[in-house]
């Protein structure tokens, strides 16, 4: 309750981003105030709180340009969204990543491949979640997996036989829900259990028998449930009961 309390008289205070009180009499804007364009707590561009600059931004959305330089960064990205286009490239060597997010929200494809190798990975979570699709070929490695997670689930298909050996295992389950089945036997026999039960879930019936013996009793399970009727007599001394009771219900549906 203290915590809360402190928090609460926090945001009901107006300061500015060094901590000082904010003071509308030395405010540059100050006119705007007798003319119901800021208001203290509110919305104002002297405030640390980002949602008090939007506010002033949007009543006030012509001074965004002209204060794309300004020192706190909040300001500068929160301006981002207001600013003309044409304004907004600069931003994408700012220090701050996120002022260089809030420009990346807004600017065409052509400025996104400037950000493709920035340094902080929110900012090229954000370009890979709006680059052309056959662009993203060019983050296919990026170092942080999240990136290419996002790079596996938009990528063409074709390309998806590149990232069949990815590290992270979360990005090779994306890779075997939507690769060419052609392209689907390496991920069959990935070493992580939820890889290959991605992979065995989109195989047809037929080439089930294969993997009637797999380590994970989830892609047994999965065998039993789709594997040819006439096929599954081994499985129904399975080490694990629940593949056991679907191989058995199976053979029972099919009268065997």
């Amino acid at each position: 309750m203290a915590m809360t309390t402190e928090i609460q008289n926090d945001i009901n205070e107006a300061r500015d981003w060094r901590g000082d009180e904010v003071c509308c009499g030395s405010c540059p804007h100050r006119e705007l105030l007798s003319q119901s364009r800021c208001r203290l707590k509110a919305a104002c561009i002297e405030d640390r709180y980002a949602r008090r600059i939007d506010r002033f931004f949007d009543w006030n959305p012509e001074l965004a340009n002209a204060s794309l330089a300004h020192p706190y960064f909040e300001v500068r990205a929160v301006a981002a969204k207001y600013a003309d286009l044409s304004q907004l490239p600069q931003l994408l060597s700012d220090p701050d990543e996120t002022v260089r997010w809030s420009a990346a929200l807004r600017l065409p494809e052509q400025y996104l491949l400037r950000l493709i190798h920035d340094p902080h990975r929110e900012v090229r979570i954000r370009v890979a979640s709006r680059l052309d699709a056959a662009d993203l070929i060019l983050m296919m490695r990026d170092q942080d997996y999240y990136v290419r997670q996002i790079v596996a689930r938009r990528i063409p298909g074709h390309l998806l036989r590149l990232m069949i050996r990815d590290q992270e295992h979360e990005v090779r389950r994306i890779v075997a829900s939507r690769i060419d089945p052609a392209w689907l036997t390496p991920l069959t026999h990935d070493s992580d259990p939820a890889v290959r039960l991605k992979a065995v879930e989109r195989l047809p019936p037929g080439e089930l028998i294969a993997f009637d013996c797999d380590p994970d009793w989830r892609v047994r399970y999965e065998v039993a449930r789709r594997m040819r009727s006439d096929l599954l007599g081994a499985m129904l001394h399975d080490s694990d009961p629940m593949v056991c009771d679907m191989a058995r219900s199976r053979l029972k549906e099919a009268g065997q």
